[in-house]
């Protein structure tokens, strides 16, 4: 069959577009990164015109790229970031405050006097999360109640909530599809992942009005129709799944116990546990891994709020390299007799810890300390952090349940140092595939397949490549001490840790 699919990947820092053909082979892409902003400390905020121009803008960019007409394009799949949280008028289409974006942390204190109340039990029981502003339904709860008049418009109707994915497909179909997909509901606190449906009493609970939420729907599905005016074609919309979730796809962990770990802009790692969601002992999240023909996969998931923000940092922050590429390279001229540590809680701790109140701090300083042990201790801060979570994630699925292969993706597996530094300290093997971005492949295989064009999921598991494996090489004796010194100073981070 001829047709392509063109993936539209809606990240935390920039939207990317990739035009896949037929086999599965990428033809072209394009990338822009847009305006991060941080009203107050704590606080994250993204304009949601950005989210949408640069999305467009990428998609046809991609289309010129590679000299494809639009009516070639069978179908569209959307992958997006996660929780962040838009409202908008139904009628004008304009949102009522800028996007808050999954880091923000404005709405710990809310979360905070619901936990008081003893409101979590019941919260972690329906949505297999805990209470944490890093979702979406306390930013809703919080813009109703900011912005002046929103609460009554909501409560009239006049009021659309979407994570990112249905902002795109509101937008993209001209208003005329207010939707999602279980993905993305199920990072609300507002999703009953068992019942598969919105939860009377948590939208109670956060002072919610259903009338706000979208239409849920399967991964793959109808989502709708381009408007000609976007892309210069009617394209049908097939495919939308959270980042992560996509990811997953993309990586062809299809089956239970199969783990992934995707370093972007944070640090998400997904266990497929199959049709039962796994309740966590370990502070882990209890999600949706997808939902395909009606049939659910759950998943065990750790979030790391800060990866590649980290590196961010390093460029934009303290200046220290002129591109996210020179960090691999800068880490490995490091001191190896110095001991830095980084724990990036810039905006607090997430998985294992959950701990709001962190915030960062770098431990081991000495005057020959410099730039090249800073970026290594940035780095190395992304794969302790990885540890942590496979930890948990082992005595939960239960010994010998979770593979020992970690499959990697995202923008920070290009750096062999990295990769090589994070199999040293998981000490276990570390696959990177053929194709990166994996994100946008899955959201390009749940649309691909639904059009017909794509295998099924046994077809294109079997597709799946290893580009390297890197295997541990560094002594036990070392790892030891380095896992002491990052758990220490975890430690003295956290927000009720009392001195030594």
């Amino acid at each position: 069959m001829t047709g392509y699919v063109l993936a539209l990947d809606q990240g935390t820092t920039s939207s990317r577009a990739i035009l896949f053909d037929p086999a599965g082979r990428i033809v072209a892409a394009d990338q822009q990164e847009f305006r991060q902003h941080f009203p107050a400390p704590g606080q994250v905020e993204h304009d949601p015109e950005d989210l949408w121009t640069s999305t467009v803008a990428t998609g046809r960019n991609a289309l010129a790229k590679a000299g494809i007409r639009p009516a070639e394009v069978a179908a569209i799949g959307i992958a997006n970031q996660r929780e962040t949280t838009l409202v908008w008028d139904r009628a004008t289409g304009r949102p009522v405050h800028p996007a808050i974006v999954w880091q923000d942390r404005r709405t710990a204190s809310l979360c905070a006097a619901l936990r008081a109340e003893g409101a979590e039990p019941i919260v972690a029981e329906k949505t297999g999360l805990i209470l944490d502003p890093y979702f979406s339904a306390s930013k809703i709860a919080w813009m109703l109640d900011a912005v002046p008049g929103a609460r009554a418009e909501a409560n009239a109707g006049r009021l659309a909530f979407g994570t990112v994915d249905a902002w795109l497909l509101w937008r993209l179909t001209s208003g005329s599809v207010h939707a999602t997909d279980v993905t993305n509901a199920s990072r609300t606190l507002l999703f009953d992942i068992r019942s598969q449906d919105w939860d009377d009493g948590l939208l109670a609970l956060f002072g919610i009005p259903r009338r706000m939420l979208p239409e849920v729907l399967d991964c793959a599905a109808a989502f709708g129709t381009t408007d000609p005016d976007v892309f210069g074609a009617a394209i049908p919309i097939l495919g939308v799944a959270g980042d992560q979730q996509a990811a997953t796809l993309g990586q062809a962990c299809f089956r239970p116990g199969m783990l992934k770990s995707t370093y972007g802009t944070g640090c998400f790692a997904v266990l497929n546990t199959g049709a039962t969601p796994v309740v966590s002992k370990n502070k882990l999240l209890t999600t949706i891994a997808c939902r395909l023909g009606g049939r659910t996969t759950y998943a065990l998931e750790g979030s790391i709020f800060i990866a590649g923000a980290a590196v961010q940092w390093l460029r934009d922050g303290l200046g220290l390299i002129a591109q996210a590429e020179d960090s691999g390279r800068l880490a490995a001229a490091a001191d190896p007799e110095q001991d830095v540590v980084l724990v990036p809680a810039f905006t607090g701790l997430g998985a294992p810890h959950w701990d709001a109140d962190a915030r960062g701090a770098l431990f081991g300083l000495t005057r020959a300390t410099g730039p090249a042990e800073i970026a290594r201790a940035a780095l190395e801060a992304v794969c302790f952090q990885t540890r942590d979570l496979l930890e948990a994630m082992h005595r939960d699925w239960g010994a010998g349940g979770a593979e020992t292969v970690l499959r990697v993706d995202g923008g920070m597996v290009a750096s062999d140092w990295m990769m090589q530094r994070l199999a040293d300290l998981l000490d276990a093997p570390v696959d990177r595939p053929n194709i990166l971005e994996t994100t946008a492949l899955g959201a390009a295989w749940l649309a691909g397949s639904a059009a017909g064009l794509w295998p099924d999921a046994d077809g294109f598991a079997a597709t799946w490549q290893c580009e390297r494996r890197f295997q541990p090489a560094m002594g036990e004796e070392e790892r030891r001490r380095r896992t002491a010194s990052w758990r220490e100073a975890v430690r003295r981070t956290l927000s009720g840790a009392a001195p030594r």
